[in-house]
């Protein structure tokens, strides 16, 4: 790896520090680099507030900043261009006469992808774009998902036996993995933007779904009841996050719940993922039982599974889902489980060994 890997690597490090806070942003690093020295660092630490390059040039030293004009800015995600919660990135750049800007990704978002490059070249910057292309896309993988492809991220995930089992037969409530394990799930969810489950999941398991067991933002929690059968009393209502009740009786709101009318007659997961599209939902996590995972992989709507295989033993049960089309990139052990990720066959980003989920 040379010089300049080694800094957009710093880069990457830098934007991974702004999960979960930056979404639905994306996560974006920058080094800001003098004749081979770094002169300050920053990242897209909060929704909403300033941008990795801002925050990288506002932590350059006062004696120090007639060398901005000199340096070169590497940066994960091309710099906007457009007035959205902040001023656009690549302007500042375009003040301050920065020399350079090398550049991981270029941005899906319609409303930047190019323009920031192109303002910079006008004014006269050097840019370069693609270096470390490939781990870029990865981190940024929710992000590039949601704006090609119109729809969140989809990661399926659930715990099964050695023996391949997914539930007791009678389907009463069956504790999987370890608390290591179910630590790492509510870390997860602090990470993605929605969980969902369906109707009996919901009913058989009471589950909150919600990050008691890590510090961060909840998820939106979606849950699938048609007939609107599910007691109120349950968990999943409570008011610890938002929660979307998908049915097709109404559509309404109180407090911190929204019944959602859908046609459940065809096309229903499309139709919840454009839903969530539009209302800029950039992952999902599905939870639910195995009618509806079978339902996700059947139409082959996931890019990512995460599977926990247990000590625990079941010697007869309910058979886990089967993944078609898919590619272990990842095994690792949590105490007593095995945690094995898969990529759909067709999930354009490839997993780079060694970065993080």
């Amino acid at each position: 790896m040379n010089d300049s890997e080694k800094i957009m690597e710093r880069c990457l490090q830098l934007a991974a520090k702004g999960k979960p806070t930056a979404r639905p942003n994306p996560l974006v690093g920058a080094v800001l680099v003098h004749e081979g020295r770094v002169l300050a660092e920053g990242f897209h630490e909060q929704y909403g507030k300033e941008h990795a390059e801002i925050n990288c040039l506002n932590r350059v030293k006062d004696a120090e900043r007639h060398l901005i004009p000199e340096s070169t800015l590497y940066v994960s995600l091309e710099p906007c261009a457009h007035f959205g919660k902040t001023p656009p990135c690549a302007l500042r750049l375009v003040q301050e006469k920065i020399k350079k800007v090398i550049i991981c990704n270029t941005d899906p978002f319609e409303k930047v992808s190019g323009k920031g490059l192109e303002m910079l070249r006008n004014a006269g910057i050097g840019t370069e774009t693609g270096l470390l292309e490939e781990k870029g896309r990865w981190l940024n993988r929710r992000f590039f998902c949601f704006y090609q492809d119109k729809r969140p991220y989809i990661i399926l995930k659930w715990a099964q036996t050695g023996q391949g089992f997914f539930a007791p037969l009678n389907r009463t409530r069956f504790q999987m993995s370890n608390r290591h394990s179910q630590q790492l799930v509510h870390r997860w969810r602090t990470e993605e933007a929605a969980i969902m489950v369906g109707t009996e999941t919901a009913l058989r398991d009471d589950p909150q779904l919600t990050a008691r067991l890590w510090n961060g933002p909840q998820p939106l929690r979606i849950v699938l009841d048609k007939k609107l059968r599910l007691p109120q009393n349950l968990r999943i209502f409570n008011e610890k996050a938002i929660t979307w009740i998908i049915n097709e009786i109404k559509d309404e709101e109180k407090e911190n719940l929204r019944f959602v009318r859908m046609d459940f007659s065809k096309d229903l997961l499309p139709s919840i993922l454009n839903k969530l599209f539009e209302a800029g939902i950039l992952s999902l996590i599905v939870e639910g039982g195995e009618r509806l995972l079978h339902s996700f992989l059947s139409e082959n709507l996931w890019d990512e599974a995460r599977i926990f295989e247990t000590e625990n033993v079941l010697k007869t049960g309910i058979p886990a889902p089967v993944l078609g089309n898919a590619q272990k990139v990842m095994e690792t052990p949590l105490q007593s489980d095995r945690l094995r990720v898969f990529l759909n066959d067709s999930n354009p980003f490839r997993y780079v060994s060694g970065m993080e989920l």
